[in-house]
């Protein structure tokens, strides 16, 4: 905004508090219309010296993640069909998310280390509706559903889980995951 437009700015105003009449002689307030003073510039700085630049660090290696892309078709037919057992199971009904977290890490840990490699994690279906129980618990219905996938996913869940899908419609459906895990690697 250059000087210019200041004044034509301050003669507008002038020109339309002017004109304005007072509604009532106790109410009216006093408006002293003086120039605007210029802006008082800033003194330039010197120009702070370039940083150096750092050796740039390698990159770590990226960590192994665990996908939700469905079990490979072989292992997923298998498994539907009874060929292959389900190992273990964890069933996770009812369980507020922070002791859902705590019993799925433990149970995983625990089927890595007797090498297990395909388990069954029930969450349960749920519904997207509050139900008096669920509501008195602080949680709705349907929250591990949708959660338990997004921990699987996590880097946290990375060296126990090779991936992770839904369950056949027999064992749960939408409300279990098969879940496929690493092996644990030997101590070297």
């Amino acid at each position: 905004m250059g000087k210019r437009d200041k004044e034509d700015e301050a003669e507008l105003w002038a020109r339309v508090t002017g004109s304005a009449a007072p509604l009532k002689q106790r109410n009216r307030v006093s408006v002293s219309l003086a120039p605007a003073k210029p802006p008082r510039l800033l003194k330039k700085q010197p120009p702070s010296p370039q940083p150096t630049p750092m050796q740039s660090k390698p990159a770590p290696r990226p960590r192994p993640t665990a996908s939700a892309v469905t079990l490979d078709r072989q292992t997923s037919r298998q498994l539907e069909k009874g060929r292959l057992a389900v190992e273990a199971r964890l069933d996770l009904h009812g369980l507020r998310q922070r002791d859902a977290l705590a019993q799925l890490r433990t149970f995983l840990k625990s089927a890595q280390a007797r090498d297990l490699r395909h388990v069954l994690v029930i969450t349960g279906k749920g519904t997207e509706q509050t139900t008096s129980k669920s509501f008195y618990a602080g949680e709705e219905r349907g929250v591990l559903r949708q959660a338990v996938p997004r921990w699987l996913a996590e880097p946290d869940f990375a060296s126990l889980v090779v991936s992770f899908s839904a369950a056949p419609r027999r064992l749960g459906g939408e409300g279990a995951l098969y879940v496929r895990l690493r092996r644990l690697r030997a101590a070297r």
